[in-house]
């Protein structure tokens, strides 16, 4: 059913491609509308709301957006620190939103609803929950919300006869919308019944009543209210008539009871308001057919004048307000079977109202009014124009009607207050529940094609023919790649390539996969216990984003940091910064660097960090490190995959290494043994695991190498916000989940991102939104963050969010005397020490 949907939009669009351009023409302002429903949004509009966490509510039109706006209020109240983020479809929903909707941060159009655009919108946005105002299903953008986790809320839900009959024919694909919502807010009890029918879940369903009730942009002072009749020209009247929202069929009746009206009353004045601007010369050409002068309220504006019987109103977003000016509204699309429209907005000016007998867009608030005799129903042109002209006659009926309306509006209200309350329940108890189950909440918070593509092919989900070719291709050159991996290795072996050797002994630590397997800590290990042992170790880094550029670079020579975290990259630096009396060199060629170090420091032993495939120098041992959590990548070579090397290949490691073995199942460690005893008979297998060693705030991480910072058992409970731009993000947030600490958010920047001051105050700003009590970053994004004192934080934000390094260091899991042992022996017998 999703297919055939999806091929039926695309159909569509191409099909009314021709309307577009005609109507890019005539009306003002389509033209940013298709732009931005295409996902072009404009920047400055997506700056506010885009991976901050906000509240995204849609209203599609004029209705939905007068609805939206006491929620919007509402909203800003319990959630102050929360961007609102307003979306709309139509343009004059959009200039509605703009005018009456004062506490949104950004206001859009809302994207077509066609695969790949949506979820691109919400993988952009990435909003802390979604809200559609009354109905608003979109399939393929509700299953983007599903994907990422989002939570759905429907907000003063409405659903008609006609729709409940309509919406039954989607079978699946309604069954797939209605699950996604996670709370109804519906505004009677009939609606509640609807959408239960529709296949809600009951406990999922809230009678919260009608927000319209709560709308105050209508409100006008009555010096407001004789400033719009002076406008309009209309100020010496015995009467004024208004029809609003009319459709066509509706006028003919209309000035049918204004003529009666004006038998009586010779001075009375009518105001027209047609649903649809693009009519207005058609309303104009029939009342001047009916006798009458008219003018129109853009006109008048520019060129006030009065002695016109008909003033139309060809503005947007005005009616609200001009309901104020009438003593007798009709409220059209109620005499053609449209449906009707809400009378809630003269209502909420206490007048009194006529319509049509075609209400059944709005059954329960009509039967409402009904109810107390404060709307009288007519069914056809005659009864119409004796309510008017009685209304308009009898004073005392007129002034009761005005007071029932009124009463019933202030007894409603409060459907705002009580959808804001519901969401705040409901996002706690979707927080609670995440939490409960071990999910972490993650932002890929940069998009760009390495975001894109890792999730790509690391997706078990089914695709698309595209990505799937895509995927396809991928696989070909996988296959070619791994081909030539093979083919050059077997070049050094069987002596087609030279291999170089160093005056020491050498040691490659790496692994057969691209990503963090915790090479860097593994690395500090090593050294620090060979160092230990009493032997001259030097560190050998390739420099990966190094800005320094040569043959070889002195990071540090034991002593002294020679080199930034940019000239010698995160790695290097991070190695130097927490290895005194180990010398770390940076250089394409190990041979180069590794020389350097024998002569100028008297190195014994050089260690290769991620030197697995550096094949053109010889070593004395090998070492690989499969991380336990993400086991093996996705089993596929590059590109189609995260492996270096064929799996296979690990048989050339005289030690393989498991990191991480805390966060891994049983089932996972028992599988990396077994390929391990497969492909590799001679190898010592050893466990290690990532531990925490304290948190060290920014500042202090960045002036002091020695600090410990605060103990690692303070963290336990506490609301953090974890921002990484590393490997393997998930194990990162792993880790401080085990610790105790309650991981609210996770913002994944790409691998090695060098992150902007402007953006750790964003991500400091949206943990003061999620109450978080600090933002914790690890060692390798550390050297990436530009310093960020407390007090620069409270200068900026004006809130106190302390940013956090995590101190980690890797052990040896029950086999430590094994791995040192086994280093320790090979030293002595090459060494002689």
């Amino acid at each position: 059913m999703q297919l055939l949907y999806n091929i039926a939009a695309i159909i569509v669009v191409l099909l009314i491609i021709p309307v577009f351009a005609v109507r890019a023409i005539r009306e003002r302002g389509f033209v940013e509308r298709i732009r931005q429903s295409l996902g072009f949004v404009p920047e400055e509009e997506l700056a506010k709301v885009a991976k901050k966490n906000c509240i995204w509510v849609h209203a599609a039109s004029v209705g939905e957006v007068v609805a939206a706006s006491p929620l919007i209020k509402e909203f800003r109240k319990e959630f102050p620190k929360s961007p609102i983020l307003v979306s709309v479809v139509t343009t004059s929903g959009y200039e509605m939103a703009n005018r009456i909707i004062k506490g949104a941060d950004s206001i859009i159009y809302f994207p077509l609803d066609l695969p790949l655009l949506a979820a691109h919108m919400v993988r952009m946005i990435t909003p802390r929950v979604f809200m559609p105002v009354e109905t608003e299903l979109w399939p393929n953008f509700l299953r983007a919300c599903r994907t990422m986790n989002i939570p759905v809320m429907m907000v003063n839900g409405r659903i008609s006869d006609k729709s409940v009959k309509r919406y039954h024919h989607l079978h699946s694909l309604l069954d797939d919308m209605i699950g996604t919502v996670t709370k109804f807010a519906m505004q009677s009890p009939i609606d509640a019944e609807y959408i239960i029918r529709l296949g809600a879940n009951p406990n999922l369903v809230v009678v919260t009543g009608n927000t319209k009730f709560d709308q105050t942009y209508t409100d006008v002072s009555t010096k407001e209210k004789q400033r719009l009749i002076d406008e309009m020209g209309i100020q010496n009247n015995d009467g004024i008539f208004l029809a609003g929202s009319t459709h066509r069929g509706e006028e003919e009746p209309v000035l049918q009871a204004f003529k009666e009206v004006r038998k009586e009353k010779p001075n009375a004045k009518l105001v027209i308001a047609p649903r649809e601007l693009l009519r207005v010369r058609e309303v104009i050409a029939i009342c001047h057919s009916a006798g009458f002068k008219t003018a129109r309220r853009t006109e008048l504006l520019e060129h006030p004048s009065e002695g016109h019987d008909i003033v139309i109103l060809d503005t947007i977003g005005e009616l609200g307000q001009v309901y104020s000016v009438g003593d007798v509204i009709y409220v059209g699309g109620s005499l053609i079977a449209h449906g009707g429209h809400n009378i809630l907005e003269p209502a909420a000016h206490g007048k009194a109202i006529i319509v049509g007998f075609n209400m059944f867009n709005f059954k329960e608030t009509h039967a409402l009014f009904t109810k107390r005799s404060a709307v009288i129903t007519v069914q056809n042109s005659a009864e119409l124009t004796k309510e008017v002209v009685r209304l308009f006659s009898d004073d005392e009926e007129r002034h009761r009607m005005e007071s029932e309306t009124l009463a019933i509006c202030s007894e409603n209200k409060g459907a705002a207050r009580r959808s804001a309350i519901l969401l705040h329940e409901m996002l706690e108890q979707v927080e609670e529940r995440r939490l409960a189950s071990g999910y972490i909440k993650s932002t890929n918070k940069v998009e760009n094609f390495q975001t894109y593509f890792y999730h790509l092919i690391h997706s078990r989900k089914s695709h698309g023919l595209l990505v799937q070719m895509f995927i396809a291709v991928l696989y070909v050159f996988s296959l070619i790649y791994g081909g030539l991996v093979n083919l050059k290795l077997a070049g050094y072996k069987f002596g087609v390539f030279s291999r170089k050797k160093l005056g020491c002994y050498v040691i490659s630590l790496g692994n057969i996969t691209v990503g963090g397997t915790g090479k860097t800590p593994t690395a500090q290990l090593l050294a620090r216990e060979i160092r230990n042992l009493g032997y001259r170790v030097v560190i050998l880094n390739r420099g990966y984003r190094a800005k320094w550029r040569g043959e070889v670079g002195v990071v540090s020579d034991g002593k002294t940091l020679h080199m930034t975290a940019a000239e010698a990259g995160d790695e290097a630096y991070m190695l130097a910064k927490h290895l005194p009396d180990v010398p770390v060199l940076i250089g394409p060629e190990r041979y180069q660097t590794g020389t350097y170090a024998i002569e100028h420091f008297g190195a014994e032993v050089a260690i290769l960090d991620d030197g697995y495939q550096h094949w053109q120098l010889d070593r004395d041992m090998d070492i690989v490190l499969i991380d336990a959590v993400n086991v093996f990548g996705n089993g596929y070579m590059l590109p189609r995959g995260t492996l270096r090397e064929p799996i296979s290949h690990i048989d050339r490691a005289d030690i393989c290494l498991l990191t991480k073995v805390d966060q891994a199942s049983e089932t996972s460690r028992q599988y990396i043994h077994t390929v391990i005893e497969e492909e590799n008979e001679h190898a010592l297998v050893v466990e290690s695991v990532h531990r925490p060693r304290g948190f060290i705030e920014l500042a202090d991480w960045h002036a002091n190498i020695a600090s410990e910072g605060i103990d690692v058992n303070q963290m336990k409970g506490k609301r953090v916000m974890a921002v990484s731009a590393i490997g393997n993000p998930a194990s990162f947030e792993q880790t401080l989940a085990n610790l105790g600490a309650v991981v609210v958010e996770s913002l994944r920047f790409p691998d090695h991102h060098d992150y902007t001051e402007q953006e750790m105050l964003d991500a400091a700003n949206l943990a003061v939104q999620m109450d978080a009590e600090a933002v914790v970053i690890t060692e390798k994004d550390a050297v990436k963050v530009p310093i960020l004192t407390r007090d620069t934080i409270v200068g900026k934000l004006g809130h106190v969010v302390p940013i956090y390094v995590v101190s980690v260091e890797v052990t040896f899991r029950d086999d430590a005397d094994r791995i040192l042992g086994c280093i320790h022996k090979d030293l002595k017998e090459k060494l002689g020490k």
